[in-house]
């Protein structure tokens, strides 16, 4: 069996499953972020009256944090009460950042756990060889209710990806070309085992980007085999005991696909879909009104260390406007101690407290019609960050950072010659 049959057989009691087979599976970590008030509404429509289990279920503030609306005060407040009423011991508030960050930082996600949250991209949790995926708010209330819920056991598919990255190259450019060839519906409901050379010297932060971004393709769920690097990070932070599953030796994908990373350049997905991809060079002089490095895919320690290294002892362009998000409270206090925040700062970037941020269209950096924008977060649908009449391009926080400095979408590893041809 692969590891991630493995996983849902031990969860489901049961020694073997098989592709397609509808299992029942307990849930070993469920977290509710605050786009979900109405996971509240269903639990009390179900009847039901506590959690099953106030140690496995976190409420995480961050696509509103702090609330910019009303409506999403109402929301919190709301949530808090239910979080107080039920006990929970692990309440993210507004201080804390995306979920997908402080989940793994608070030691809730660990080898072998099956995590669910109302959140698409919680297959990034499939970094430290867990199960992770994202439900809608009825299974949820599910969930807090029985502590369990229905898989249909997945189709899983190998990307195999070998070689050494040349500098300047992110593990966002490789999961964008990743993305331009297996396409936004290349993995619909299926399990996609990241293997190869690449992953298995891959960092945590890393890993964590290639997982998230699995979702785009359309994947249920996304895995990658814990190396020692996860293996040091959870050591030091898990909540509990973990079991790391390993896929038999004999096992069969039902596809295969192998990329050697070694000649790649940054690549930039250009609007409005996250698999049209091209190298930055092969796409014409973009000017941009706005720059974001943040969230889930672009807003860890790693991230914000690559824009700072690029923005140190220069000045943004005129007119540009560079937004920084670290994903967490532990991100935000290592990046200024390092004085990477300051580095961004001193460039000109604005700073925001920890969260979703413009992301999703919700606050902090929304785009007005006609705005180009070019960000580190993982999608650029229409009106995704803000007016559906805005265009939004998706590159790595070194990219992202390069472009802040020109005006214009720019490869990091050609930053000097661009510089010289602003000049001139």
């Amino acid at each position: 069996m692969h590891a991630i049959e493995k996983i849902l057989a031990k969860n489901s009691g049961k020694n073997v499953v098989k592709t397609g087979e509808i299992v029942t599976a307990k849930i070993d970590f469920a977290e509710v972020n605050d786009l979900y008030l109405q996971t509240i509404y269903s639990f009390r429509e179900m009847n039901g009256k506590k959690v099953w289990d106030k140690e496995r279920l976190a409420f995480v503030f961050d696509h509103y944090a702090p609330a910019p609306t009303i409506k999403s005060a109402q929301i919190h407040k709301e949530m808090r009460e239910f979080a107080n009423e039920n006990d929970l011991t692990y309440h993210f508030d507004i201080n804390a950042g995306v979920c997908h960050q402080v989940m793994p930082e608070a030691g809730l996600i660990y080898p072998g756990a099956i995590v669910v949250a109302t959140d698409s991209h919680t297959t990034t949790h499939g970094a430290f060889g867990a199960m992770g995926t994202g439900v809608g708010a009825t299974d949820m209330a599910t969930i807090m209710i029985s502590g369990e819920l229905w898989f249909r056991v997945p189709e899983i598919i190998e990307i195999r990806i070998d070689g050494t990255p040349k500098e300047g190259v992110m593990p966002k450019d490789v999961v964008l070309y990743l993305m331009g060839k297996i396409k936004a519906d290349g993995a619909v409901y299926k399990a996609i085992d990241f293997t190869g050379s690449y992953i298995e010297q891959l960092d945590v932060p890393g890993r964590m980007v290639l997982c998230n971004m699995a979702v785009e393709m359309g994947a249920k769920t996304a895995y990658m085999q814990p190396n020692q690097k996860v293996l040091d990070y959870v050591n030091k932070r898990a909540v509990r005991p973990f079991e790391v599953q390993c896929t038999d030796d004999d096992f069969v994908y039902s596809e295969c696909h192998k990329f050697d990373i070694s000649d790649l350049t940054p690549q930039v997905a250009v609007p409005h879909s996250v698999d049209n991809v091209f190298s930055v060079d092969e796409v014409e002089r973009i000017k941009v009104n706005q720059c974001f490095i943040g969230t889930c895919t672009g807003g860890r320690t790693e991230d914000i260390k690559a824009a700072a290294d690029i923005l140190r002892g220069k000045k943004i362009s005129d007119n540009i406007r560079l937004i920084v998000i670290p994903a967490s409270t532990e991100v935000m206090m290592e990046c200024m101690k390092n004085g990477y925040l300051q580095d961004c700062i001193n460039a000109g970037a604005a700073i925001s407290t920890p969260g979703c941020g413009p992301c999703l269209s919700a606050h902090e950096g929304v785009l007005a019609p006609g705005e180009v924008c070019v960000t580190a977060s993982n999608r650029n649908f229409p009106g995704r960050m803000g007016s559906n009449k805005s265009k939004v391009f998706l590159a790595s926080p070194a990219t992202v950072a390069a472009t802040a400095l020109t005006g214009y979408l720019t490869n990091p590893c050609n930053l000097k010659q661009e510089e010289l041809w602003k000049i001139n």
